[in-house]
């Protein structure tokens, strides 16, 4: 594992079915292998979301993993501005767009390596402003 995983988001994400747990952790050890520096920003809303970012700001992160009930999926925060050759990025929002996500081949593979780095790349660069934060871990989830 790259990072520990937080023990807010642990709790929670254990209570889901063992394959997404799996596939997340899977998952998020590939995202923070291209990019240890990457912060890790964590919520707990409609889905258990790692979010990650360039900064400690959500406006400046790459990508995410949204972790559903019974799903989960690889999101970009500005998919819509993302050159997208292959076609692997779906959904109808502004910005946002998702790689649906049921085996690591759906997300071990060049293509989306390149799509990740190109998410990294844009978002380093159009950021406000360097950040002081590298590599952390912010939990934003609310303890009940």
């Amino acid at each position: 594992m790259v990072r520990p995983i937080h023990p807010d988001f642990l709790f929670l994400l254990e209570l889901k079915d063992k394959n997404l747990v799996s596939l997340f952790k899977d998952l998020r050890n590939y995202i923070l292998e291209q990019n240890k520096d990457s912060n890790e920003l964590l919520y707990h809303t409609h889905a258990l979301t790692a979010v990650f970012s360039v900064s400690d700001k959500l406006q400046d992160a790459y990508c995410m993993i949204p972790v559903y009930s019974n799903y989960l999926n690889l999101g970009f925060n500005k998919g819509t501005l993302l050159h997208d050759p292959y076609g692997l990025l779906t959904g109808t929002g502004n910005l946002i767009r998702h790689i649906d996500i049921t085996c690591k081949a759906d997300y071990r593979n060049t293509n989306v390596r390149r799509l990740i780095n190109d998410a990294l790349k844009f978002s380093l660069d159009n950021m406000d402003r360097p950040t002081k934060s590298v590599g952390q871990t912010i939990s934003k989830i609310k303890k009940r």
